[in-house]
């Protein structure tokens, strides 16, 4: 599968790159998709919600009332839960949401991801970016030139430059990353995926 390469005003550049078919062709398995977009959403949970139960509520264990003859029902303390400020039943408590995806369904579902955006055509491959200082400005007039500003875009770059990163960081819909760091939540959250020509190699060492 080939695609154009732009240049940092949208023009083609007259080059043209293949994209694997490996990663870019396979038929999409929606189930990998889910399962790792679930463990990466669940690694982040943090799990330190806490409610005190009976045993750790601070008050009297004096019986409140007798035990019959009231009328109404049966009361043991004040730090019982059928009162305000007693104890929570079966309260929640700090635990760990996190579960371990194999590696090889992380791949797939990356694969995945990809080869559903190469069919969408929402991949599009920009010619290596260089930004001598951070500047949103000079950003924001790529995004215009590739006709994503109004979209949720990814871009991948290869990590050398760091200019890139802090010129982006202010836009709410733009996330750049690189290859060694993508995950499929990043993916799948972006309507569009743009690749710096560089990293194309890096994405086949990696995801082959």
């Amino acid at each position: 599968m080939k695609i154009a390469v732009l240049n940092i005003k949208g023009e083609e550049t007259g080059r043209d790159v293949a994209l694997d078919k490996e990663i870019f062709g396979i038929k999409p398995n929606e189930h990998a998709v889910y399962l790792d977009v679930k463990g990466l959403l669940a690694n982040k949970r943090q799990g330190t919600v806490k409610a005190k139960e009976r045993n750790e509520i601070t008050g009297s264990t004096r019986k409140i009332k007798k035990q019959k003859g009231t009328g109404t029902a049966r009361a043991g303390s004040v730090k019982s839960p059928i009162f305000r400020g007693g104890g929570t039943v079966f309260g929640p408590k700090p635990r760990d949401y996190g579960f371990k995806i194999n590696r090889k369904i992380k791949q797939l579902a990356n694969k995945s991801v990809l080869s559903s955006r190469a069919k969408e055509k929402a991949i599009k491959v920009l010619e290596d970016i260089d930004f001598e200082a951070p500047k949103t400005k000079d950003f924001v007039g790529i995004l215009k030139s590739l006709s994503i500003e109004d979209k949720k875009s990814l871009f991948l770059v290869n990590g050398e430059n760091k200019n890139i990163y802090l010129s982006s960081r202010n836009l709410r819909k733009t996330n750049v990353t690189t290859v060694a760091e993508v995950n499929t939540y990043d993916l799948i959250n972006a309507e569009s995926i743009i690749l710096c020509e560089s990293t194309l190699g890096q994405i086949k060492e990696r995801f082959n």
